[in-house]
């Protein structure tokens, strides 16, 4: 489990994403996050880390699951 804060979601995303075929980059935005995510990286963290880029705030948030104002939608579900 790595111990990472949103600067160093931040700073690795920004180190690759020029090199990423502009066609592929939502895609792997989404599997940046999912192998975060996977190596320990919170929630709090994803959250802290957004506002960088809009590929990478699109993938996060997929990844929580939230909707366009920001909100997490699963907290409503069993309404």
């Amino acid at each position: 489990m790595i111990e990472a804060e949103s600067s160093h979601v931040i700073d690795i995303w920004n180190l690759f994403k020029e090199y990423i075929d502009k066609k592929q980059i939502e895609m792997v935005a989404e599997k940046y996050v999912d192998a975060c995510a996977d190596m320990g990286v919170s929630d709090e963290t994803f959250r802290d880390s957004m506002g960088s880029c809009d590929h990478l705030d699109a993938a996060i948030s997929y990844y929580l699951d939230l909707d366009e104002d920001g909100f997490d939608d699963s907290e409503d579900e069993e309404w």
